[in-house]
Protein backbone atom coordinates (compact mmCIF):
# COMPACT_ATOMS: atom_id res chain seq x y z
CA UNK A 1 0.00 0.00 0.00
CA UNK A 2 0.86 3.15 -0.74
CA UNK A 3 0.24 6.29 1.65
CA UNK A 4 0.36 10.29 1.16
CA UNK A 5 1.97 11.21 4.39
CA UNK A 6 3.19 15.24 3.95
CA UNK A 7 0.77 17.47 2.20
CA UNK A 8 2.31 20.98 1.84
CA UNK A 9 -0.50 23.56 0.41
CA UNK A 10 1.07 26.02 -2.31
CA UNK A 11 0.27 29.55 -1.89
CA UNK A 12 -0.82 31.09 -5.05
CA UNK A 13 -0.76 28.12 -7.44
CA UNK A 14 -4.06 26.99 -9.79
CA UNK A 15 -6.61 29.22 -10.58
CA UNK A 16 -5.04 31.73 -7.88
CA UNK A 17 -2.21 31.93 -10.52
CA UNK A 18 -4.75 33.16 -12.95
CA UNK A 19 -5.80 36.02 -11.34
CA UNK A 20 -5.94 38.47 -13.66
CA UNK A 21 -5.62 37.05 -16.68
CA UNK A 22 -8.41 36.73 -19.42
CA UNK A 23 -9.47 33.14 -19.14
CA UNK A 24 -11.49 30.38 -20.78
CA UNK A 25 -13.78 27.88 -18.29
CA UNK A 26 -14.85 24.67 -19.40
CA UNK A 27 -18.12 24.13 -17.11
CA UNK A 28 -20.89 21.36 -17.27
CA UNK A 29 -22.97 23.06 -19.63
CA UNK A 30 -21.42 26.03 -21.03
CA UNK A 31 -18.28 27.57 -21.89
CA UNK A 32 -17.01 31.16 -20.55
CA UNK A 33 -14.51 33.74 -21.02
CA UNK A 34 -13.49 37.17 -19.25
CA UNK A 35 -10.99 38.58 -16.96
CA UNK A 36 -10.34 36.56 -13.60
CA UNK A 37 -10.68 38.68 -10.51
CA UNK A 38 -11.69 36.73 -8.10
CA UNK A 39 -11.46 32.93 -6.35
CA UNK A 40 -13.02 31.76 -3.45
CA UNK A 41 -14.07 28.32 -2.25
CA UNK A 42 -17.54 28.20 -4.11
CA UNK A 43 -16.89 30.51 -6.88
CA UNK A 44 -14.76 32.62 -9.44
CA UNK A 45 -15.33 35.64 -11.02
CA UNK A 46 -15.17 36.81 -14.31
CA UNK A 47 -15.16 40.61 -15.11
CA UNK A 48 -16.33 41.30 -19.19
CA UNK A 49 -17.74 38.15 -18.85
CA UNK A 50 -18.75 36.16 -22.32
CA UNK A 51 -20.36 33.02 -22.76
CA UNK A 52 -18.79 31.32 -25.53
CA UNK A 53 -21.17 29.06 -27.75
CA UNK A 54 -18.28 28.66 -30.30
CA UNK A 55 -14.73 28.77 -29.91
CA UNK A 56 -13.55 28.49 -33.67
CA UNK A 57 -9.82 27.38 -34.09
CA UNK A 58 -7.63 27.92 -31.12
CA UNK A 59 -5.01 29.42 -32.49
CA UNK A 60 -7.62 32.16 -34.10
CA UNK A 61 -7.35 36.16 -32.03
CA UNK A 62 -11.04 35.88 -31.10
CA UNK A 63 -14.00 33.49 -30.56
CA UNK A 64 -15.91 32.76 -33.01
CA UNK A 65 -19.59 33.06 -31.17
CA UNK A 66 -18.90 34.54 -27.89
CA UNK A 67 -22.20 36.89 -26.14
CA UNK A 68 -21.25 38.96 -23.60
CA UNK A 69 -22.96 38.51 -20.49
CA UNK A 70 -24.92 41.24 -18.09
CA UNK A 71 -22.96 43.51 -15.54
CA UNK A 72 -19.41 44.14 -14.71
CA UNK A 73 -18.98 40.96 -13.30
CA UNK A 74 -20.27 37.31 -13.39
CA UNK A 75 -19.99 34.43 -11.15
CA UNK A 76 -19.13 30.77 -12.12
CA UNK A 77 -19.52 27.69 -9.66
CA UNK A 78 -16.43 26.22 -9.15
CA UNK A 79 -18.29 22.89 -8.63
CA UNK A 80 -19.22 22.66 -12.50
CA UNK A 81 -15.86 23.83 -14.01
CA UNK A 82 -14.41 21.15 -15.81
CA UNK A 83 -11.29 22.78 -16.71
CA UNK A 84 -9.88 26.48 -16.67
CA UNK A 85 -6.80 28.11 -18.53
CA UNK A 86 -5.30 30.75 -20.25
CA UNK A 87 -8.19 32.50 -23.18
CA UNK A 88 -7.77 34.94 -25.32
Amino acid sequence: MKKLVTVQEVEGEGMEALLGENVLIFCLNYIYAGKLSGVNKTCVQLEDAKIVYETGAFNNKGYADAQSLPGKEWLVQISAIESIGLGK
